[in-house]
């Protein structure tokens, strides 16, 4: 069974370092140490660093790979219209538990990041700078970094800066979540799609960018576009950061210019000869088979061409010894937990994915496979975020690239071949985590109620899979699928709803006695099964 990542694995450098120089001498790179490594940078006035991003064609590095000349000059134009002083803000949220590169870059070169942004920062003219996070050592070393420099988020400061602390969840990675947290909010995303470069922090326009991103900039600018431009592939430059791991002997962070082939990255891992696959990209990514390994290399169009993602920067080889699909369940079922609950596409349509593939796994036949399918089409492009179409994303690549171990589960016994759990998930696995509310920990896991169904009362009205669809759904019957089951903590204030609107009268919610840890100030009201009927049916 594959362990949860540490937040800095070992690094690794293909060619000469940039974004890792100096990781050979120091652990962290403080100020005085990041300035006799990278030396001192000069500012830049805003159309010259547009100029400068167009010319080393830098795109987004936090997975949707959008060209940052347009998103610098969309908020500079944004901010010049409207009179409105704009914002920066730096995305080092990296909660998808195969993905370690911006943590890696926060934790060990963090001024690099500070470099790129305050260049931002100075050519806007924008008077906030706000880096996002949601790890305690990234914190730690962000804060440390803003000290370092004379930076804080006081009153009479001429630039404000400070870090935003977000709970560990895949959708607080979202443009929207780290905008919405920002501004006093849960860290979700809200309801309708707004661009940051027009509508963002407090309002103002905002230029909003992956950590990388920022570092990329910070080196572009020091050594200059010719000098970036030697490094790598002619139409996409420089370097890429890659998390690499799943059935690897060194799960690693490695730095590489774009154009390396990628078996050579994964032999630096140690990953096996020939991988029954490769999920590229991540957990919102696509999956190649072994002989496009061969085809691929870094890069985001070579990536694309051959049907994988370079997305987030994550490679994962998986062995022939072990069933695809039953590595992929694991994720599937891993992300739906982290829906926010609030886009029914999202919170009803994952969770109905991952019991579909897990219907295939289980010998479902076709109809299961074509019910993923349709699932899986369905979400797409409903969401207010980008959660449920990354999701499907994997989904279909999933049934896409491994066609004969879906036959032998489809059409006969199943592969033969265990689940050996090589793509890293959090320590312990993950409780549901969708939470509208955005608390912090201790909302994510289930509450010490249980619902029960009432065999004697059910009448099949369907109104507790409505209002309670973490937990109901409803059978060919038309009658729910369980007849007891844990609450989500997040859910507590639904299961009551559901309880109240009954029309039969046949739910009940006790106190599970056995739940372990102490008692939660927030259990709901102990409704024993006669009074508590009684008391809610009025």
């Amino acid at each position: 069974m594959n362990e949860a990542l540490p937040d800095v694995p070992e690094v690794r450098v293909v060619g000469l370092p940039q974004l890792t120089s100096g990781f050979d001498l120091v652990d962290r790179l403080d100020l005085p140490m990041h300035l006799k490594v990278h030396g001192p940078l000069e500012p830049m006035g805003g159309e010259q660093l547009a100029q400068l991003a167009e010319r080393i064609n830098l795109k987004g590095r936090g997975g949707a790979g959008f060209p940052f000349h347009k998103k610098l000059r969309s908020v500079a134009e944004s901010a010049i219209k409207r009179g409105i002083r704009p914002v920066v803000v730096v995305n080092g949220s990296e909660d998808e538990p195969a993905c370690r590169k911006d943590t890696v870059l926060i934790n060990r070169a963090p001024h690099l990041i500070l470099d790129g942004a305050l260049l931002c920062a100075e050519a806007l003219g924008a008077r906030t700078l706000v880096v996002g996070v949601t790890r305690e050592s990234t914190q730690r070393s962000m804060e440390a970094a803003l000290a370092e420099r004379g930076l804080n988020n006081g009153r009479r400061s001429a630039l404000r800066a400070r870090v935003q602390r977000n709970p560990v969840r895949m959708v607080t990675g979202a443009a929207a979540s780290l905008i919405r947290s920002i501004d006093g909010g849960p860290a979700v995303p809200p309801g309708r799609k707004v661009s940051a470069s027009q509508n963002g922090v407090g309002g103002a326009p905002t230029l909003l960018s992956n950590a990388e991103t920022f570092a990329q900039l910070a080196i572009a600018a020091r050594i200059g576009p010719e000098r970036y431009g030697n490094t790598g592939l002619y139409d996409e430059p420089g370097t890429v950061m890659l998390t690499v791991s799943g059935a690897v002997a060194r799960p690693m962070v490695i730095e590489v210019p774009t154009g390396v082939p990628l078996r050579y990255v994964l032999q630096l891992a140690g990953a096996p000869p020939v991988p029954q696959g490769v999920l590229t990209g991540g957990y919102h990514g696509k999956w190649i088979d072994a002989a496009t390994v061969n085809e691929a290399i870094v890069s985001r169009n070579s990536l694309d061409a051959v049907g994988g993602a370079l997305g987030a920067g994550a490679i994962l080889p998986i062995t022939q010894d072990t069933c695809p699909l039953g590595e992929s369940l694991r994720v599937a079922q891993w992300l739906a937990e982290e829906s926010a609950g609030q886009c029914g596409p999202c919170y009803l349509g994952l969770p109905a994915a991952a019991r579909g593939l897990e219907d295939i796994l289980n010998g479902g036949g076709p109809a299961a496979l074509e019910a993923v399918k349709q699932v899986a089409k369905n979400v797409k492009r409903r969401g207010a975020c980008s959660h449920p179409d990354g999701s499907a994303m994997f989904l279909e690549s999933t049934i896409k690239a491994f066609t004969d171990d879906l036959a032998a589960h489809v059409l006969g016994n199943g592969c033969g071949r265990p689940v050996e759990g090589v793509l890293p998930l959090f320590e312990g696995g993950r409780a549901p985590t969708g939470i509208p509310g955005g608390g912090e920990s201790e909302e994510n896991g289930a509450s010490r109620q249980k619902i029960y169904v009432d065999w004697t009362l059910c009448r099949g009205h369907g109104l507790c899979a409505d209002i309670l669809p973490e937990v109901f759904q409803l059978g060919a019957d038309g009658f729910p699928t369980v007849a007891q089951a844990q609450v989500p903590r997040y859910a507590e204030a639904k299961a009551l709803r559901a309880v109240r609107r009954c029309p039969a009268l046949a739910l009940r919610l006790e106190e599970d006695t056995r739940s372990q840890g102490a008692p939660s100030s927030r259990n709901l009201p102990v409704l024993s099964q006669g009074r508590g009927r009684r008391a809610l049916g009025r």
